[in-house]
């Protein structure tokens, strides 16, 4: 099960939540998704959660559904109030340059390294 820092840096990610130690999140999946309502009902508990919404509701659906780290495709960077409740909420937010295509892609080998 990797670590959200090996995650990090196969992206280059940024941690927008230094409070918040990456070395210490296990993924064990990871979903891509922009519709909130399709997250909640498909996402699954310690998975990485990789998208381009960048408001408050991404930490409200991460905690609902236990998601440990949401990664911001094309360097989305959220506003403070987002990073400060992803922080009381324990949520890891990693900002990346690459698209959510390549970021899927990339975890999903991570994660199926026989495939």
């Amino acid at each position: 099960m990797p670590r959200l820092s090996e995650i990090q840096d196969l992206i280059a990610g940024t941690n927008l939540t230094p409070e918040l130690d990456p070395t210490q999140i296990n993924i064990t999946g990871g979903y891509a998704g922009d519709m909130l309502s399709d997250v909640m009902s498909s996402a699954k508990s310690g998975q990485a959660w990789i998208t381009i919404m960048k408001h408050l509701n991404i930490v409200a659906v991460a905690s609902l559904v236990e998601i440990p780290a949401i990664i911001l495709a094309k360097s989305n960077i959220p506003e403070a109030a987002v990073l400060q409740k992803a922080n009381a909420e324990k949520i890891c937010i990693l900002s990346s340059p690459r698209d959510t295509f390549t970021i899927s892609g990339i975890l999903y080998k991570l994660l199926n390294p026989d495939y």
